[in-house]
């Protein structure tokens, strides 16, 4: 098993350098892969900040990447809950920050309002607190 990078999984994704590109798939191709949480989390930025992606292709291109069966997740259980947060109007770091959180904290703490209310309304997440 191999570990990739972010601009591997940009490279599949994104398919604007041919020659990257399939490289990239032949990687994927001829072996297994782990992918690291913050690997997935800078995936979701780069689309959004560099290729100015919309949630809905986000959501789209990183759960079929995150389906092929020789892609191991990092803590896959917080990625798929954070992928879900998202998709409800969540950001992702913010979504991925609380899930990876769940089962190891009692609460989250911080100063963003808007995470405080968005973490609010997300079924099963731990309670988020501004700190007095």
């Amino acid at each position: 098993m191999i570990a990739i990078d972010t601009n591997i999984i940009v490279r599949l994704l994104a398919n604007d350098d041919p020659d990257q590109t399939a490289r990239a798939l032949r990687l994927l191709k001829e072996d297994r892969v782990f992918v690291a949480s913050t690997v997935i989390l800078e995936t979701e930025w780069v689309l959004r900040s560099a290729y100015r992606a919309d949630r809905g292709a986000i959501q789209q291109s990183l759960r079929k990447f995150l389906a092929l069966p020789n892609v191991f997740i990092e803590n896959e259980r917080a990625v798929l809950q954070a992928l879900e947060a998202h998709a409800a109007g969540m950001d992702f770091a913010d979504a991925l920050h609380l899930a990876t959180a769940h089962g190891r904290a009692t609460r989250f703490a911080t100063f963003d309002q808007s995470l405080q209310r968005r973490a609010a309304s997300q079924h099963g997440a731990i309670p988020v607190f501004e700190p007095q």
